[in-house]
């Protein structure tokens, strides 16, 4: 809940190093609220930055008031949506059921989706990051792996500043990968998972090296353009 008008100063300057190599071989999405858009698409036309939404309803159509459809999001000009986000899951209570559900529905809509897992604190401790993380997994997943992307998110890392040692997040993101494997025996292997949790300039290049990890889901760093495309740069080759 991050952007105005005004900051689109900022999805302009990404679009302005993007264009000018700064990104690398990198793909990048940005993700702005809803209600800029439309607006960062016309910032973002002629380049090769792609816009995704945060969230989207698993319905189609009718009277759901406030909520906004998948088709919405790709008649807006979104590539991709984030679904079970952390801060979903925790703050609106989003179960694995609905999420999938969502999944579901922006595949309908032809867009790529974005499906963050991920463990507590508390989980963790218990020794049961794995198993949580496992089974949130194979309850949201959609049918479908051909446009599916996995974000893992420590939730216990999310804006906290605290960022899971190099081997926790190797061990993760291996595990994840032979889940995927299980789960799509033809396609698990080329799905991405990207790794979400307190990324900034001075730690990106050293996550980004670890096993299985092919990419970043970038938050509050993702606010400015500078932050954002030093993080991106790491692909620069």
């Amino acid at each position: 809940m991050n952007g105005r008008a005004a900051d689109l100063i900022e999805i302009a300057a990404i679009r302005t190093a993007v264009l000018g190599g700064e990104g690398g071989d990198a793909e990048i999405v940005v993700c702005p609220p809803v209600t800029l858009l439309m607006d960062a698409g016309r910032v973002c036309a002629g380049s090769p930055v792609e816009l995704g939404a945060q969230d989207c309803d698993p319905s189609e159509e009718g009277a759901h008031t406030g909520d906004i459809s998948a088709a919405m999001l790709k008649d807006a000009g979104a590539s991709y949506v984030i679904v079970g986000h952390s801060e979903r899951r925790a703050s609106h209570v989003e179960s694995d059921a609905l999420v999938r559900a969502k999944a579901r529905a922006a595949l309908r809509a032809g867009l790529g989706v974005i499906l963050c897992v991920g463990e507590t604190q508390a989980e963790r401790a218990s020794g049961a990051a794995l198993e949580r993380v496992a089974a949130q997994l194979a309850a949201s997943l959609p049918n479908d792996a051909a446009h599916l992307v996995v974000a893992y998110e420590p939730v216990w890392a999310i804006g906290t500043g605290v960022t899971p040692m190099a081997g926790d997040i190797a061990l993760m993101h291996g595990f994840l990968r032979g889940e995927l494997e299980r789960h799509f025996p033809d396609r698990g292997k080329k799905v991405r998972i990207l790794y979400g949790g307190s990324v900034k300039p001075e730690n990106a290049a050293e996550l980004l090296a670890v096993d299985e990890v092919d990419g970043a889901l970038v938050g509050g760093a993702s606010l400015k353009a500078g932050e954002f495309m030093a993080i991106a740069g790491v692909y620069r080759a």
